[in-house]
């Protein structure tokens, strides 16, 4: 992975991903936010229901597609975060860097949230 991509990854916040739908089999793209956190980057949303995870639970591969800083398309992997252990500082993180004013809890408790890996490593 080039310096380029590697930067927009970590400094870039609106990206575009490309899943496939859980019940038609086709591919949706959608805008959504990225999140940095100590090397690793995340996707997650505000509390409820969203067919973008719906999708990366039934097909955890997926496609980035970066539109910033810098454009490119890469091939990555989905793995959802449900351990309350590991999801707490991270979607404290969420919430600090985007002033959210709702409930800890209750994006514990009600928001997806997924680990991106890349199939060509950040490093």
């Amino acid at each position: 992975m080039d310096d380029a991509v590697r930067a927009a990854l970590r400094t870039d916040q609106t990206i575009d991903i490309t899943t496939i739908g859980r019940r038609s089999g086709r591919p949706h793209r959608i805008e959504i936010w990225l999140h940095h956190m100590d090397g690793h980057c995340y996707l997650s949303g505000s509390p409820g229901r969203r067919d973008w995870y719906a999708n990366l639970l039934s097909e955890p591969n997926f496609q980035v597609h970066l539109k910033q800083s810098h454009q490119a398309d890469l091939a990555a992997r989905a793995q959802p975060i449900v351990d309350p252990a590991r999801r707490q500082p991270v979607l404290r993180y969420i919430m600090e860097r985007h002033r959210a004013t709702s409930d800890l809890t209750a994006w514990l408790e009600g928001s997806p949230l997924v680990e991106i890996t890349f199939e060509e490593p950040l490093a």
